[in-house]
């Protein structure tokens, strides 16, 4: 198919396997997931949640996506600018989600923004953790009082291992 997708066909996201597998006997769909960087994660969320709220800065990939999404996923584009609009438009809720999911770009700012979004039990899922150059960000979950657990290893479309993280405090909805 030259796409992540599962063995019926349907679109995987591009985090580690380990995670998809942790995450799916935990999440719900009573549950709010909101994400930087829309794509078959969007896709994969919305058959598992309530309700998506995905936020995308290529306005082509953002276009491409929209035909795809189904009524439970709100997508919206916003362009570029570090430390803008696009890291910002999280913090336009308060307390409103389970999952906040950063895998688009500007991740230190959307890192940061996301605290005041996230309820008290939720758990922020850090996609390509393994980098070093978003150190910064992991230290200021870590500061707030947020755990992390690691999930290295193979991942869609990739023939190197990678890793995704779920940063979670000691009550949280994963039951971690």
């Amino acid at each position: 198919a030259m796409a992540p997708i599962d063995k019926d066909g349907d679109p995987i996201p591009w985090m580690t396997y380990s995670a998809m597998g942790f995450l799916e006997k935990r999440i719900n769909n009573t549950m709010s997931v909101f994400e930087y960087g829309c794509g078959n994660s969007t896709l994969w969320w919305a058959r598992r949640v309530k309700k998506v709220v995905s936020c995308e800065h290529d306005r082509a990939w953002y276009e491409k996506v929209k035909e795809l999404i189904p009524v439970n996923v709100a997508l919206h584009h916003i362009d570029l600018e570090y430390g803008g609009a696009y890291s910002k438009k999280v913090s336009e809720y308060s307390e409103a989600f389970d999952i906040i999911v950063i895998d688009g770009r500007d991740r230190l700012n959307c890192g940061r923004n996301s605290l005041t979004a996230i309820k008290k039990n939720g758990v922020i899922l850090w996609d390509d953790s393994d980098r070093d150059d978003y150190a910064e960000g992991y230290n200021h979950l870590l500061n707030h009082g947020y755990r992390r657990i690691d999930f290295e290893g193979m991942a869609p479309v990739r023939v190197d291992k990678k890793c995704t993280t779920v940063f979670y405090k000691t009550e949280n909805c994963l039951g971690i």
